[in-house]
């Protein structure tokens, strides 16, 4: 009985413990999978390759930017455990302090995150050797945007490292902390096209966290996919003279294609150096252009709200004409009682109101448009609401849609906006006259501007203007961008107005400076100046143009704060510019050389 006792007792042990093996067993695989994971992280770890963002290229080939290598530092908090801290920190250059501060900013001490951004090569190399010896460290390759040329930085933008509103918003789950993108300009714009697809790499490491070799021979890899190309619209011959140009000023210049679209320059000035947005100081230096006076992070050329002043008159005269408030051979007198002008003969008619750029002329059309059919107020409401729709179907008031983020709509005043000024009732004519000649109210942006030397140039229609006139992998542009846009005036009624824009370049308010030298004057320019009255100081100088006159090949508008008259520095500086394009050459090195040395003081004289 004692042996049999002790036989039940022995099979009941043994079954007990294999009952306490297997429940464990069962814990382990099936309900705890913490030690699966460990197992796996220790001896498989799947790891995320960055695509190389995509490169881009200006209209003639020209590379404007491309990727150059370089490598984060990455630290697993759950595995940097046991490790001789203090050697690390004299490896990396890293004081315990921020170390410690740098690891308790990373979301996911399982998955890891950056501990030191942007090494170079030499940097690497130099650590590459020793980083073996720290349980939790490894390096993951990526590029930065590197810029050869200085040029187009407002409309470039810059990548920089993806914000926690940014990740929020990534509903696709493409991006992780740590990532970069776009964060103004073409980079941000293009976003989508530009960062690619990321690869995946399944790799063996052992307990030093030393790759060892692929998980099955790479079969679950995935080859991450480059970002597509851009080719630009940007002339880069063109933006670089036009930055020189503006040398030591502060305005903007836009040059468009008439027959596209396409901007071959886009200028603010002051800008900055693209480069210092890139690579592990961006923080610093972007901090100091945020805090330079000058505002050379501000894009002058789509932000900035001017009056257009007589420039203005083109759109004044076409919506009259098309209204019928005005007729090709109507004489109206300059009677510099109603609004002052500048001597020139009298009276003028439309074609010579655009020469001589005539302020009462202006006058007395926009009188005819508003008080057309009656002056009571119902009348003149109607009147201006039908004025303010062809104004916005020119493309003011609104934003035209360019291809880079943070456009300005300008501004043209609405009838809720004088009610609000005079009370709804008590305003009238008298009250929006300085409309007629460009000041007052109302705000446009240089590349409105140019937009409508281009909408003049093609008779009346204009294609959206855009910088990136090919994404390699649609082969062209965006859709958005093959949308011809007419405005709602007669073709015939372009005629005067260029022929009155030829004139006023020949003879008429530009500078004899302005003029093409004596072998370029086949080439014919038309062009409207116009002289922005500023209270602040000197008065700001702007000019409109287009050239050939048949089959125009670019627009252009120009924009210099307190230059004063628009037909000397504004007119000079985009005739030099056009020189440049339609012949590649500039032959007037002289009237270079002082247009980039020339200097203007935003301050009135006394």
């Amino acid at each position: 009985m004692q042996l049999e006792g002790r036989k039940y007792l022995f099979y009941t042990l043994f079954v007990l413990t294999g009952l306490v093996f297997a429940v464990r067993l069962f814990f382990l695989q099936l309900v705890d999978d913490s030690y699966k994971e460990a197992a796996n992280r220790n001896v498989v770890e799947r790891l995320i390759e960055q695509p190389h963002r995509g490169l881009i290229y200006d209209r003639n080939g020209k590379l404007i930017v491309y990727n150059e290598p370089v490598y984060d530092l990455m630290l697993i908090p759950y595995d940097f455990k046991g490790v001789d801290t203090a050697s690390f920190c004299r490896l990396t250059g890293l004081s315990k302090a921020e170390l410690i501060k740098r690891i308790r900013k990373i979301p996911n001490p399982r998955k890891g995150g950056v501990i030191i951004p942007q090494l170079s090569r030499r940097e690497y190399a130099r650590l590459q050797e020793l980083l073996s010896e720290y349980k939790g460290i490894y390096v993951q390759a990526r590029s930065v945007r590197v810029y050869p040329h200085q040029s187009l930085a407002n409309a470039l933008g810059y990548i920089a490292e993806i914000s926690p509103r940014e990740l929020e918003k990534d509903t696709a789950g493409y991006y992780q902390q740590g990532d970069y993108v776009g964060k103004s300009g073409i980079e941000a714009f293009y976003e989508p096209y530009l960062r690619g697809e990321k690869g995946i790499r399944y790799v063996v490491k052992n307990n030093f966290n030393q790759i060892v070799g692929s998980y099955k021979e790479g079969a679950l890899d995935k080859a991450p996919r480059a970002g597509s190309e851009l080719v630009a619209s940007i002339d880069l011959d063109l933006q670089a003279y036009g930055e020189l140009l503006m040398s030591n000023k502060t305005g903007a210049i836009v040059a468009i294609e008439p027959a596209t679209g396409e901007v071959l320059a886009l200028i603010s000035a002051p800008s900055y150096d693209p480069n210092l947005l890139s690579g592990p100081k961006l923080s610093t230096h972007f901090a100091e252009l945020l805090r330079d006076p000058r505002k050379p992070l501000y894009n002058r050329a789509i932000q900035s709200r001017y009056p257009p002043g007589s420039t203005f008159k083109t759109v004044q005269a076409l919506i009259g004409l098309q209204t019928g408030a005005l007729h090709l051979y109507d004489y109206l007198p300059c009677n510099q009682s109603l609004v002052g002008c500048h001597g020139h003969p009298s009276p003028t008619n439309v074609v010579s109101s655009i020469r001589h750029s005539c302020n009462p002329f202006y006058y007395l059309a926009f009188r005819r448009v508003i008080l057309q059919g009656g002056d009571d107020f119902e009348t003149i409401v109607k009147n201006y609401n039908q004025w303010r729709q062809y104004v916005e179907r020119f493309g003011f008031g609104r934003r035209l849609g360019i291809d880079i983020a943070n456009e300005g709509k300008g501004y043209i005043p609405d009838v809720g906006y004088f009610n609000r000024m005079y009370g709804e009732g008590r305003w009238g004519f008298s009250n929006i006259y300085s409309l007629s000649i460009g000041q007052g109210e109302i705000g446009v942006t240089p590349l409105q501007m140019a937009n409508l030397a281009a909408i003049i140039a093609n008779r009346g229609y204009y294609y959206p203007p855009h910088l990136i006139k090919e994404v390699r992998e649609l082969g062209g542009p965006l859709p958005a961008y093959r949308q011809k846009q007419t405005i709602p005036v007669d073709t015939s009624y372009f005629t005067p107005i260029i022929e009155g824009m030829e004139m006023a370049f020949k003879a008429g308010t530009v500078s004899w400076q302005a003029h093409l030298p004596p072998d370029k004057q086949h080439i014919v320019i038309c062009g409207k100046t116009g002289t922005v009255q500023n209270p602040h100081g000197e008065d700001h100088a702007t000019f409109i143009a287009f050239a050939p006159k048949e089959k125009p090949q670019i627009a252009i508008a120009v924009y210099v704060e307190n230059a004063g008259f628009g037909g000397v520095w504004a007119a000079t500086i985009a005739s030099l510019m056009i020189e440049k394009y339609l012949t590649g050459e500039v032959s007037r090195k002289e009237l270079e050389k002082t247009t980039i040395q020339k200097t203007f003081s935003p301050k009135k004289h006394p």
